[in-house]
């Protein structure tokens, strides 16, 4: 299977599950490359969850006595969303991954 129909089959399956919102996949410079959001929304979600999971990666890193960790996973939860953040999902590192839910879908 080629890598572009491996995201296209991981976005449907993440897309059927309840509650979810959208998903985008972000390149390394926080611009979305692929996404069920609508694309000005993605753009923002892209932008600042970018910015967030640097910070987080940073902080897991320093606190870490020898810099070996890194970050793997993030979840951001208000009244309204939950943000699931997959940075560097993939096996090269590029991109980051993001899906919105609606935390109490039934």
């Amino acid at each position: 299977m080629t890598d572009v129909a491996l995201v296209e089959e991981t976005v449907k399956r993440l897309a059927s599950h309840k509650g979810v919102v959208g998903i985008a996949i972000v390149n390394g410079d926080g611009v979305p490359i692929r996404t069920t959001l609508d694309p000005e929304l993605a753009v923002t979600y892209a932008a600042l969850v970018s910015q967030l999971a640097l910070k987080a990666r940073h902080m897991v890193r320093e606190l870490a006595e020898d810099g070996s960790d890194d970050l793997q996973f993030l979840r951001v939860r208000s009244k309204k969303h939950e943000i699931m953040i997959a940075p560097a999902f993939d096996r090269d590192h590029n991109y980051t991954l993001l899906v919105v839910q609606q935390p109490d879908a039934e």
